[in-house]
């Protein structure tokens, strides 16, 4: 194992005799130690994130040997005047893809396509789900998942950056750097790691879950495993982590868009904990099998100086400052099913073109602003509940509102239309077993929601039902008002 604290002492005191200044420089024990720490997590950072291999030897032992440690360190860390593309204009957009590979059919279809927005100005961050059966021009009218797998027939290699291309020529916004992982190489991540803590926030039982090649078998039963994790904390190794966050077809609330962002959001945050953890990044056989796993499992355009920049700006950023979107065909959504040419399912936008789609991503951060910043005043933590139906006519106000109670704490079980769509109030229904004064105050502040007792006879489907919310919100032309 090496010395850092004596490799660091030695390298200050070249260092300074090359300067003229004295060799000895009394640090802290504990302040030379969070230095340490600082310096090893930054190389870690740079080298699993970007990719970049400068760790010459399988062992770990002699990755500092040859040129200086500082001379190494100087070329991972930004230039004051280097910024990343989009800072300027205060929106950086990175494609992020996730992909079966080898052993998969369609190794190259991506399954898992979203685009993460940082605004440094504000540090927040929006995070935006894009269906694998969009159809659109740029895909020539098939399904996004293709574009990378087309790519790579061409020109092996390309795919990231094709994708990126063409969703920028989509959204009509610059998406400059993407990163592309293959599932398999995500779990050996994880295993590396020696696995995940995850807190299940709800039992996931999913009967249909697709096992690896097994996709033709003549018994269409046995294409499919039950899937059952327990509510609660779990130690999760690659394989279950993967399950746990592509899983589509659960039973109850797990089985909707919103959850599946939320369990990847979760499996993303446990990683980066460990990843980032001191009995990780002091630990250089780790950091060398972590590193060859990221080189050989993720392609990306970013440097490691932008890894690191964009860490820097963004690596103090909350729960409450991260807007979660999922482009679906909810009843609120801005997408519609329907069938392709081969009978395939597909989903095509509501409005008949993508100007609807482009007007959220461009102002992900501005429609949420004012509501966002009352829900980071506002969180709550009893787990309650709340399940959001539109009472009008009017798209979108459903999901709208789903973003700012999520960023409060709220667990958003459904979204939909109401079967009565004549509300001009907000109104929230309280169908809690037990109290919680502090949820339905903060729900009521967030929305201009009344409190109604006067229960319409349709809800009492949902208060029979088997996983009933805490709060069913309908919402009402109110919430149009600043629209």
């Amino acid at each position: 194992m090496i010395d850092f604290k004596k490799q660091l002492e030695e390298e200050e005191k070249r260092a300074r005799r090359l300067t003229g200044e004295p060799e000895e420089i009394i640090i802290p024990d504990k302040k030379r130690k969070r230095i340490v720490t600082y310096l090893i997590a930054i190389i870690a950072i740079a080298l699993i994130f970007s990719g970049k291999i400068l760790i010459s030897s399988q062992n770990g032992t002699n990755w500092l040997a040859g040129t200086s440690f500082f001379d190494k360190l100087k070329h991972l860390v930004p230039s004051s005047d280097k910024a990343l593309k989009g800072e300027e204009d205060d929106r950086i957009n990175i494609l992020l893809l996730g992909m079966g590979g080898e052993g998969h059919d369609g190794a190259y279809l991506t399954d898992t396509i979203m685009i993460a927005s940082f605004q440094p100005s504000t540090k927040k961050i929006a995070l935006i789900s894009i269906p694998r059966d969009l159809v659109s021009p740029v895909s020539n009218w098939q399904k996004v998942n293709s574009i990378n797998a087309y790519a790579e027939q061409a020109n092996p290699g390309s795919g990231g950056e094709a994708t990126a291309q063409a969703f920028t020529g989509l959204l009509q916004m610059p998406i400059d750097y993407h990163i592309r992982v293959d599932f398999n190489g995500f779990a050996d991540i994880i295993n590396e790691l020696g696995g995940i803590q995850i807190n299940v926030e709800n039992t996931l039982d999913d009967y249909s879950y697709p096992i690896l090649g097994q996709e033709d078998n003549s018994d269409y039963y046995a294409r499919f495993e039950h899937l059952y994790i327990e509510k609660g904390l779990h130690t999760m190794d690659g394989s279950l982590a993967l399950k746990y966050a592509r899983s589509r077809h659960s039973l109850g609330i797990e089985g909707s868009d919103f959850a599946r962002a939320r369990r990847q959001q979760l499996v993303l945050e446990a990683v980066k904990d460990k990843l980032l953890s001191s009995k990780t990044l002091l630990n250089p056989v780790m950091i060398t099998k972590l590193a060859n796993e990221f080189s050989k499992d993720i392609s990306t355009n970013l440097n490691a100086w932008e890894v690191l920049r964009l860490w820097e700006i963004f690596k103090d950023v909350d729960r409450s400052q991260i807007i979660n979107k999922v482009l679906s065909d909810a009843p609120d959504g801005l997408l519609v099913s329907g069938k392709g040419e081969n009978g395939a399912y597909i989903l095509t936008p509501s409005s008949g073109n993508f100007a609807e789609v482009r007007n959220m991503f461009r102002n992900i951060f501005d429609t949420a602003d004012s509501a966002t910043t009352a829900a980071a005043k506002t969180i709550i933590n009893d787990g309650a509940q709340v399940m959001i139906l539109n009472g009008t006519w009017i798209n979108g106000l459903a999901g709208k509102t789903a973003v700012i109670l999520e960023q409060a704490g709220f667990m958003v079980l459904k979204t939909g239309n109401s079967p009565q769509r004549d509300y001009s109030q907000t109104t929230v229904y309280n169908l809690a077993t037990t109290t919680k004064e502090a949820s339905l105050k903060a729900l009521k502040k967030l929305t201009g929601a009344a409190t109604s007792t006067d229960f319409p006879e349709w809800i009492n489907d949902y208060r029979q039902a088997t996983s009933t919310p805490d709060f069913l919100l309908i919402i009402g032309t109110d919430a149009n008002k600043a629209e």
